[in-house]
Formats: C-alpha cells, structure tokens, sequence
C-alpha cells in the first residue's frame, strides 16, 4: 500500500516537472518567435495545450518562465563557501565559486540566453531579476560570514555585491555584443581581474 502511494507520487511528481518544463519551453519559443510584451500567459496556455488556471498553478506572471526555481550560481556560490581551503580568503572563496560546470551549463541554456537579451528592455523582467539578485546577495552573504565569522555584516554585503554587481554588469554589457555563452569565460577573468588584482 505505501509503494503505491509513494509510487503515485512520483509519478504526480514527475508529470509537474514535465508540465512546468514544457511550459518554459512554450514560453520561451512564443517568446523569440512574437515578442515577450505581444506573448500573453493565455497564448502560452494555449499552445502548451493547458487552461490558464493551470497554468497559474505552476507560475505567478510570465516573466517568472524565464528565472530558474533555484539559481545555479547561488548553489556554486555557497558550494565554493563551504568547501573552501583553510587559507582562501572571501574573495578567492567567492571568485571560485564563478567557476563552476553549473555556470557552465547555464551559459548554454537557452532560457537564459533570452532572459539576458529581454533585460535591458523589459521592466517586469528587470524588477524580477533584481528581487532575486537581493535574496540570492543575503542568502550568500549569510553563508559567507557563517564561513568568515570575522567578517562583519557589512564586510560581507560589500563583498558579495561587489561580486554579484560586477558580474551583473560585465554580462549585461557583453549582451549588447551577443555571443554571451561563448564568452563566459571572459566575463569571470575580467571580474576576477579587476576584484582580486595579483
């Protein structure tokens, strides 16, 4: 009896994880194909062949397609901060964690190749972005002076923003050239560079 029902929720389970990605991918697709602001979260229902109730059930606003439940570089971020050498400083700590195959692999992801494009013209894309930007800031800067505790508070926000600030901006500008999953690794050389001069 309890297989069963451990098995049913596994299968709910798995059947949300294929909505919700086939809902990312309408999205995406409807998206570069018509224009985010001309894409409405009715057309989005319509073509992933679901009511707009449901499609509420899985996401609050349209922009929210386009943002990962849980953002790659916070998880590589806090794996760098607890799995630091004894002699690495913040900011080496931090540097590291730029450096991750999660990264990687998001440099890649077309979703958020798109969102990076839309960003500079989308305030509701804008306005989400930022709020995550701020929560992912105090979740690494709580992890950061749980590792440092000499650090103090604003030691560690100043050294989190700086980081998260300077590889917001370093992205943001190569978004204007194109090429943003090409170039990856020239964005975190450039911040590295210019934060943790040798």
């Amino acid at each position: 009896m309890l297989g069963h029902m451990e098995e049913r929720t596994t299968l709910r389970e798995r059947k949300r994880r294929q909505t919700r990605a086939l809902l990312i991918e309408t999205g995406r697709r409807l998206f570069e194909a018509n224009g985010y602001d001309q894409t409405t979260v009715a057309d989005i229902a319509a073509a992933a062949e679901i009511g707009t109730r449901t499609f509420f059930a899985y996401f609050e606003s349209k922009e929210q397609l386009l943002f990962d439940e849980i953002d790659p570089r916070v998880i590589s971020a806090i794996e760098a901060i607890r799995t630091r050498a004894v002699d690495e400083t913040p900011a080496q700590t931090l540097l590291r964690g730029l450096n991750s195959d999660a990264i990687e692999a998001e440099a890649h992801n077309p979703v958020a190749q798109l969102r990076l494009r839309l960003l500079p013209d989308v305030p509701a894309i804008q306005a989400r972005a930022l709020r995550l930007q701020l929560d992912a800031q105090d979740e690494i800067q709580r992890e950061l002076r749980s590792a440092y505790p000499e650090l103090t508070a604003v030691e560690a926000a100043a050294l989190v923003g700086a980081i998260t600030g300077a590889v917001a901006a370093a992205y943001r500008a190569l978004g204007e050239e194109g090429a943003i999953d090409e170039r990856q690794h020239e964005v975190h050389a450039v911040v590295e560079r210019v934060l943790h001069p040798r």
